[in-house]
């Protein structure tokens, strides 16, 4: 079992910057692959980022890149995703997630976090 718990949302203008956590307790961390998604209002729960095991070869959605970062650190059991220049189309509750296959499927998850609100104003 794997319990995930995010931290870091709020209130940010346009263009302004958050940094989001994630600390894992429970079984081993560092085995887990991580991932970070997002859920607006009246939509799906959508992939933003995922890092491996071994925190290389990051992945992205093509709305994010170039603005998200996804890092860990296993000796921390956290997981963070820095978010710059902020849009409000980026507002959503953002969930952490930890999977042995990872990925940017949902699926590929096995424990989620309870999420975190972000909320950009124009």
């Amino acid at each position: 079992q794997v319990q995930l718990v995010e931290s870091g949302g709020g209130l940010v203008q346009a263009g302004g910057s958050l940094r989001l956590s994630c600390v894992a307790s429970g079984r081993t961390f560092s085995r887990y692959n991580m991932g970070w998604f997002r859920q607006a209002p009246g939509k799906e729960r959508e992939f933003v980022a995922a890092i491996s095991w071994s925190g290389i070869s990051p992945s992205y959605a093509d709305s994010v890149k170039g603005r998200f970062t996804i890092s860990r650190d296993n000796a921390k059991n956290t997981v963070y995703l820095q978010m710059n220049s902020l849009k409000p189309e980026d507002t959503a509750v953002y969930y952490c997630a930890a999977g042995l296959e990872g990925g940017k499927v949902r699926r590929a998850y096995g424990y989620w976090g309870q999420g975190t609100q972000v909320t950009v104003s124009s």
